[in-house]
């Protein structure tokens, strides 16, 4: 069997150690200089009424919305997204997903100022394991008619009851309120919505002032987000500020700082708490952090997608493997929530058609740019391991071909596939074996609980919901699996966009096995400490969602979305469902 090089794989984000001399070159007036501000308005900021939030919110919904045209531009000029083609939607997926979060926030702070807590959108309920169970989604009646039969929950860890998750809800906003500290946003470099997100939790649901230092590789995205934040950034409450790995490591170390929160690789969170380089991992050894400050992140995951066996039809097998092959290509595999393992059933009839189906889908999709730094070295270390491994697509200058790895052996405990995020364009398969539905899927999840690499999101697709035995059997694995994010029948990276449902690792994890991280984001009914969210949705949705990969042309749609996100009303839902249903 061929073995991978003695070099360990490569790892997205992690950052390397400044060369010597790189320090020199920090800028630390200007880097003081931003802290020094957003510190200097934390009384301001902890004066700012409920009612003068919400006004703040509603300029940036509005400053974001007139930023989108040059805001998706540059996004599609850095990733070679060409105008026109359906990579342009998925730009405007992320605008949408940064409107949505702040009027849902506002929605939440119009509930405070009323009622003293955001208002769910029905009763708390009791949940499998004494848990408490919260409904999130959906939130109004735009929801139900763009997400027919979905519901989202999260779950609260066990033991908690209702009285107390009531009361503590929304707790920024008792009084007395907690004293504003100054956090330092370390923003992902993939995705265009996630910093805006990170900063937009930090200040209205956790109560802090920002720094947000952006990520080397989307920081052409500084100007737009200035101007979208700007109500945030005139009041004196957010800076944002750019430069390397050392500009970030000044910005940690920086005694004012009070909380730290950074989206990347473990190797990130390391560099952070503990230092770069061997310094860095000795300390980890010997337990002794760098900063002292509170630290939480959202990291990477080899994000597992469980196909429950059961009877489908051709039209269902090209459905979902559509949708696995979109959980994939997003943003041309530069997703810690992309689909990176399949688990299918050894004994499954289909199984053979529904991997056919997903290569064709693959291979129909055109190659995209592999922008993100490390993502050819991680590809060939991959294939270094799996040299037949299927090649599917064009390849052309720059980009990668899709990659699926058939039958990887779930036995085998050293195989990168399960223990390596491969934050490019590729995912493997494995086949457990069972002899019945429930067998099977008692396997998938203590496969998925022992041998993958994470636990920020997993996804099972089921189609016998009606069978009494296999809907006790998906209910039990979701209740079992340990992930943040567990959807059934949507890909668990809704459970992002939809802002409403915690995002985040399961919890447990420490800092020298930090893995997907540690905290929450998102979570806009800001519920406390919650331990997962849970999507369920029908096995098929028509017409097939825009975001699927492949639409012929999804941006007009999606750009409707995300104006009917900023502003649910039957001006902006008709022109919304009129582009979903064009032909």
């Amino acid at each position: 069997m061929p073995v991978l090089p003695s070099a360990p794989l490569p790892t997205r984000g992690a950052p390397a150690s400044a060369p010597p001399g790189a320090s020199a070159a920090v800028d630390r007036e200007g880097l003081d200089a931003a802290v020094a501000s957003v510190a200097a308005s934390r009384e301001r900021w902890a004066n700012t009424s409920v009612g003068e939030r919400i006004g703040l919110l509603e300029r940036v919904i509005i400053d974001t919305l007139a930023t989108s045209p040059d805001w998706i531009a540059d996004a599609c000029r850095a990733k070679g997204i060409d105008p026109g083609t359906p990579g342009v939607g998925e730009e405007w997926i992320n605008l949408a997903i940064v409107v949505r979060n702040a009027r849902l926030l506002r929605d939440s702070l119009r509930d405070i100022r009323r009622d003293g807590r955001p208002r769910l959108p029905g009763p708390l309920a009791a949940g499998p394991g004494n848990r408490v169970v919260a409904p999130v989604f959906p939130a109004d009646a735009y929801d139900r008619i763009l997400y027919p039969a979905t519901r989202a929950e999260v779950w609260l860890p066990p033991g908690r009851t209702a009285g107390e998750v009531s009361r503590q809800q929304a707790w920024a906003y008792r009084q007395p309120p907690p004293d504003p500290v100054v956090e330092l946003v370390l923003g992902a470099g993939n995705v265009s919505s996630i910093a805006p997100r990170d900063l937009l939790y930090a200040m209205f649901v956790e109560n802090r002032v920002v720094v947000l230092k952006c990520n080397p590789v989307n920081d052409y995205l500084a100007p737009h987000w200035q101007r979208a934040f700007r109500a945030l950034v005139q009041g004196g409450f957010l800076r944002i500020v750019t430069g390397d790995a050392a500009a970030g490591a000044y910005l940690a170390g920086h005694p004012d700082i009070g909380h730290i929160h950074l989206t990347g690789s473990d190797k990130t969170f390391e560099a952070v708490v503990f230092g770069p380089g061997p310094d860095g991992a000795a300390r980890k050894a010997h337990g002794e952090r760098l900063v002292e400050v509170p630290v939480t992140a959202e990291g990477g995951n080899v994000s597992p997608v469980i196909i429950v066996p059961g009877r489908w039809s051709s039209a269902d097998l090209r459905y979902q493997a559509a949708h696995v092959a979109t959980m994939l290509a997003n943003n041309a595999g530069f997703n810690c929530n992309a689909a990176r393992v399949l688990i299918t059933a050894a004994a499954w009839p289909q199984r053979e058609a529904f991997l056919a189906a997903i290569e064709h889908a693959l291979a129909s999709f055109p190659p995209r740019r592999a922008y993100y730094p490390g993502a050819a070295e991680l590809h060939t270390a991959f294939l270094q391991r799996h040299p037949d491994a299927r090649r599917l697509g064009d390849i052309g200058e720059g980009t990668l071909p899709w990659i699926l790895v058939r039958g990887a052996d779930s036995k085998d405990p050293e195989d990168p596939c399960f223990t390596t995020e491969a934050f490019c364009s590729l995912m493997a398969e494995t086949a457990l074996a069972g002899e019945s539905t429930s067998e099977f899927l008692d396997r998938a999840v203590q496969f998925c609980n022992h041998s993958l690499w994470g636990t920020l999101c997993a996804t099972l697709i089921v189609k016998s919901h009606r069978d009494a035995q296999t809907a006790a059997s998906v209910n039990r694995a979701v209740r079992d699996l340990r992930y943040g994010s567990v959807a059934v029948n949507l890909w668990a990276a809704s459970a992002y966009a939809l802002n409403v449902c915690s995002w985040g690792a399961y919890p447990g994890h420490t800092d020298d096995d930090i893995q997907s991280g540690c905290g929450t984001v998102a979570n806009t009914f800001m519920l406390h400490d919650p331990e997962k969210s849970v999507m369920r949705a029908p096995f098929r949705y028509r017409p097939r969602p825009a975001w699927f990969t492949g639409d012929n042309n999804p941006e007009p749609t999606l750009r409707a979305l995300a104006h009917l996100w900023a502003n649910p009303s039957p001006a902006t839902l008709i022109p919304t469902l009129a582009a979903a249903l064009r032909p």
